[in-house]
């Protein structure tokens, strides 16, 4: 399988240490201090991963659905997101990796949004509500944009569906640590590591732990045995908040517990 543009930059930067991508909700608080914060992430995180506000996401805990809500008053649509992250490529030199669910793309058409998504400047998409099973159409689209699909492992995920995604899955893969929604937990699950090893022997393409990871405690754990770590709750507490100065120093702290 040709290596994606996401998966080339994340193996240089896995060169130096373990990669940080903190999560964002687009347009929080508001659209020009959405582009500040990422703004603020040089130097710290490997990737941003951005989530589209959407009105029934069901994978997300209370914080982030709080933010979609939001964000989805504040006007953020799919076609608002994308020009955002447009707006915000201009100033950010970081991979963006856009998360949503299927139900937006497909209203606004594969092949339009990948195209949207492509001009915009992302380099990688998730869709969590998406099985791999059945994404060999968006696959298409994704493929000829030079887009990253990235795939997700859970601790149900059977032995043999395991190997199945993670040789498919582009950019890096994504292991979810525990069974839940999003949010904080107060120590990571027994099922963080063991998520890990089994996808470890199918693939050479990082593999970043999410879901529950809180602290630079709990990302300093994963990274013994993960690539790297992606932290949403913890990060968006500080936006809904309105710190964003906390936001760039908890990133740093995250960042810091990887080295």
């Amino acid at each position: 399988m040709k290596r994606t543009e996401l998966e080339r930059t994340l193996a240089a930067k896995l060169q130096s240490g373990k990669l940080f991508v903190p999560y964002l909700t687009a347009g929080l608080p508001s659209p020009q201090r959405f582009v500040e914060t990422v703004s603020d992430l040089r130097g710290v995180a490997a990737a941003v991963e951005v989530g589209i506000p959407f009105s029934d996401p069901i994978m997300d805990g209370p914080v982030i659905q709080e933010a979609s809500m939001r964000a989805l008053q504040l006007g953020m649509t799919m076609e608002a997101s994308l020009d955002l992250i447009k707006e915000t490529r201009r100033y950010v030199d970081l991979p963006i990796v856009v998360m949503t669910y299927f139900n937006p793309i497909h209203r606004m058409g594969l092949e339009k949004f990948t195209e949207r998504m492509a001009r915009a400047g992302g380099s990688g998409l998730i869709v969590p509500d998406l099985p791999h099973e059945e994404s060999d159409e968006l696959h298409r689209h994704t493929k000829k944009r030079g887009l990253a699909l990235i795939q997700m492992v859970s601790p149900m995920t059977s032995e043999s569906r395991t190997g199945a995604i993670a040789e498919v899955s582009e950019g890096f893969v994504y292991a979810v640590s525990r069974l839940g929604v999003t949010g904080e937990q107060q120590s990571l699950a027994e099922s963080a590591s063991e998520v890990v090893s089994r996808i470890r022997p199918h693939t050479k393409i990082p593999i970043l732990l999410g879901i529950g990871v809180s602290d630079a405690e709990q990302a300093r754990e994963a990274a013994r045995y993960a690539d790297g770590v992606i932290v949403g709750t913890a990060i968006m507490k500080k936006v809904l908040a309105g710190d964003t100065a906390g936001v760039a120093t908890l990133a740093r702290e995250l960042a810091g517990s990887l080295s």
